[in-house]
């Protein structure tokens, strides 16, 4: 028993020497580290290493973090007129089906592009709106401005020539094609003319709708650029 309890003894003996003999060599590395690079030098690059092996998150159901210049977007249209769209920006649903805030139309959201502030959100009702206030709602959105639209139901009824015009002049290269119950989103900038990456549309054909009388969900998602301050290149 006596035999037992010195080995015991013995080995905790041992691992405090170890112990103490890795504590040491750890101080001994830092503190030559502080020679070297200085006192503060040697702190600033441990946080630097514990910050930098953060990963950022991804939003939006995207399969990677966006950079920081960028927003992350995902854009999916409604199917047929049952289920609604949804829009989700920088890893905030702002509208779906389920938030019960979408409607038959064009669904929109209006981002600061500078600031990532949602400004204002909501539909334009393509069926039974008036045309006049839903141009009116367009043209109020000012250059720079980041917009999302995603399509429920029918967006052609209202739709008129300068409409088309207006998201053209955002980007769009599909929305003079878009007819009939087609399924369309886009993301796009106010006052670019550029061409977006983000757009989608599915074609209202009797030879390839998946439902009956209406094409294919459409959708689309990513990092979408900040908008650039003044004397910033865009």
């Amino acid at each position: 028993m006596r035999c037992r309890a010195g080995l015991h003894f013995a080995a905790v003996i041992v691992v405090l020497m170890i112990t103490w003999g890795i504590a040491i060599k750890s101080f001994d590395v830092r503190e030559t580290a502080r020679s070297v690079f200085g006192c503060n030098d040697i702190d600033q690059i441990t946080t630097k290493i514990k910050t930098d092996t953060k990963t950022a998150e991804a939003k939006c159901s995207l399969s990677r973090a966006c950079p920081p210049d960028h927003f992350a977007l995902h854009i999916r249209s409604g199917a047929a007129n049952i289920v609604g769209p949804k829009i989700c920006f920088d890893g905030k649903i702002i509208m779906s089906h389920v938030l019960n805030n979408v409607g038959p139309g064009l669904n929109i959201v209006v981002v600061n592009g500078e600031s990532g502030i949602v400004e204002k959100f909501g539909y334009l009702n393509m069926k039974d709106g008036n045309p006049e206030d839903i141009m009116a709602y367009l043209t109020e959105i000012t250059p720079g401005m980041i917009v999302f639209v995603a399509s429920f139901d029918d967006v052609t009824k209202k739709m008129t020539k300068e409409m088309r015009e207006v998201f053209a002049g955002m980007g769009s290269t599909l929305i003079k094609s878009v007819k009939h119950r087609d399924s369309w989103v886009f993301a796009g900038r106010a006052g670019t003319g550029n061409k977006s990456l983000f757009e989608k549309q599915a074609v209202n054909d009797k030879k390839t709708n998946i439902y009956e009388g209406w094409p294919d969900v459409v959708e689309v998602g990513g990092c979408f650029p900040r908008t650039p301050t003044d004397g910033q290149k865009p």
